[in-house]
């Protein structure tokens, strides 16, 4: 189904409103969850495809895992043509244009897996519609239009930013990624206020 060990053992079940497999989620509306949380600040969005891939490639690029774990079918494929030429006594040019191809089409089925991932992550929060999440310094707590749910920022080993998005990682699977928009801000300088709660409670990456 997913191209790359990586994938494996996948549940979109572990997909909670603010994308987290570590969140308590509790039923509709969290009005009361929020208030006398000290100075907060408030995103309002609804998750995409577009934004879960943004983050997994984000992640790929900048933490060890996630080179770690997108590497190792390209190394995996230029490993097993090497082996096979030194048997079968191939010529240099042949061994070459062999492992250009293999590792090409490994990569390409790495990508497509990764969006795929993106696509089935986006499709569980889909049922929880638009998304209102309030952070403080305790940690953030999401109301969709059918579940909220609460976490600490303890749950979190560190985070990464990319043009787009807050990505918060849990983890070294692929599924222990939090996705926060920045176009969810009422303004600018709410992104700012983010990043300083952020900073104060997890190592940036």
């Amino acid at each position: 189904m997913f191209s790359g060990s990586w994938y494996a053992g996948y549940d979109p079940a572990e997909i909670t409103p603010l994308g987290s497999p570590l969140m308590e989620t509790r039923g509709g509306d969290s009005s009361d969850q929020d208030t006398d949380r000290g100075t907060a600040v408030e995103f309002v969005y609804r998750l995409t495809a577009a934004d879960f891939e943004e983050a997994l490639r984000a992640r790929a690029r900048r933490t060890p895992a996630g080179r770690a774990q997108v590497l190792m079918g390209p190394l995996m494929a230029a490993v097993a043509v090497a082996v096979l030429s030194m048997f079968q006594h191939a010529t240099l040019p042949l061994w070459i244009v062999t492992l250009v191809v293999c590792v090409a089409a490994v990569s390409w089925g790495t990508v497509r897996g990764l969006r795929t991932m993106a696509r089935r992550m986006s499709s569980v929060m889909e049922v929880y519609g638009q998304c209102r999440m309030v952070a403080d310094d305790r940690g953030a707590v999401t109301t969709g239009e059918r579940a909220s749910s609460s976490i600490d920022w303890s749950a979190f080993r560190e985070y990464l930013e990319t043009p787009g998005l807050f990505v918060l990682l849990g983890g070294d699977r692929a599924t222990s990624v939090t996705v926060l928009p920045k176009r969810g801000a009422h303004e600018h300088a709410d992104v700012d206020r983010l990043r300083a709660i952020l900073d104060r409670h997890l190592k940036r990456r």
